[in-house]
């Protein structure tokens, strides 16, 4: 089976036919496709300027979106450099276990289907920038919900053109997941919290009254010893202590 590299080739072959060299770049995004491979596709023509069903389009079309795919492919692979780099470190320093940054990595290892969109609505800017924003949220906030800020052009470009799985989720909903805790939880959380405290404060307060007696009355904690003593030798625990009588 042909590499990414190897097929690239074939698109940019002169000598082939431009079906042939359709067909190659559609097997390109087999290998590296961040939207998913249909998603992928019509962003290509549609920014390249021909049509997806086009058998046969003008070839220096089909190099404009080959172009732009193999610049979104460096950016995923330099990425994916520095995170072997950066793991090889922490190895190094014992850090073994991975964290909730590297599950992400290890999901989307590749470049394939790392953000899965509506193929009647891809993101309008290039690869390229779209997985350059991708990364720099999900290096600031491991695991965010929110990655429309990754795929959203600067200006111009309505929210909703950004990949629907990766639109901003309203709290209730991540309560209702279960990745935050409902009010309920919260509120319960606090009351459990405030009963602990009090059961502490209590056992402090008479830990604390029983210093005070014991530093006030000496003769009668001595007394109370004693009795506790007697009673430990009568049920065999040790022998009888008979307490002084001053």
């Amino acid at each position: 089976m042909a590499g990414f590299r190897a097929l690239a080739q074939q698109v940019r072959d002169p000598d082939r036919e431009p079906s042939q060299r359709r067909q190659a770049l559609r097997k390109c995004l087999e290998r590296f496709a961040p939207y998913g491979h249909r998603a992928t596709w019509q962003h290509l023509c549609r920014n390249a300027g021909f049509h997806p069903e086009d058998r046969e389009p003008d070839p220096a079309l089909l190099m404009a979106a080959l172009e732009e795919l193999e610049e979104a492919r460096a950016v995923w692979l330099a990425y994916e450099e520095e995170v072997r780099a950066r793991r090889r470190r922490e190895k190094r320093k014992g850090i073994r276990q991975p964290t909730e940054l590297d599950e992400w990595h290890r999901l989307s290892w590749g470049g394939r289907s790392l953000m899965p969109c509506d193929p009647a609505q891809p993101p309008t800017p290039r690869l390229a920038e779209v997985l350059r924003r991708m990364i720099a949220v999900e290096e600031r906030e491991p695991g965010a919900a929110d990655r429309a800020a990754a795929a959203r052009v600067p200006a111009g470009v309505p929210h909703s053109r950004a990949c629907p799985e990766q639109r901003a989720e309203p709290a209730h909903s991540a309560a209702r997941r279960g990745t935050e805790p409902s009010r309920s939880e919260k509120r319960a959380e606090k009351r459990a919290e405030k009963r602990a405290e009090a059961r502490r404060a209590e056992a402090q307060r008479s830990e604390n009254k029983r210093t005070e007696s014991t530093r006030s009355d000496p003769k009668r904690a001595e007394s109370r010893n004693g009795r506790r003593a007697m009673g430990s030798s009568r049920l065999g625990f040790g022998t009888t202590i008979i307490p002084s009588q001053g």
